[in-house]
């Protein structure tokens, strides 16, 4: 019986973008178009902001085990939650006010 290398859709995409990592890790050029994400320090900006992990967790409803897991390097931000920290970092009292104010709204 003859063993077939061809790969699902799925995997061929797997190892498609295992290739681009490994051209990429080499400083060579692809031809494909990749988007940088500038994940922030949340710790920093928790930190600058004199809160506990406690504190910040509820000031900007990210639940908490998700804030540890990211000061603690097991998780990393996606793009969203990245600019979500950007915008804390940058306007900490406006997005705090924006988050007590939906849930105010959210327990009407």
């Amino acid at each position: 019986m003859k063993k077939s290398n061809t790969f699902s859709p799925l995997a061929e995409g797997i190892l498609e973008g295992l290739n681009e990592a490994l051209v990429h890790s080499k400083g060579e050029s692809s031809n494909t178009r990749s988007t940088i994400i500038y994940v922030p320090n949340c710790k920093e900006i928790r930190e600058k902001l004199n809160l506990s992990q406690s504190e910040f967790s509820k000031a900007y409803n990210i639940p908490l085990a998700t804030l540890q897991g990211w000061e603690q390097g097991r998780r990393v931000p996606d793009a969203t939650a990245s600019a979500y920290l950007r915008s804390i970092a940058k306007y900490p009292n406006e997005v705090r006010e924006a988050q007590e104010e939906h849930s105010a709204i959210s327990a009407m």
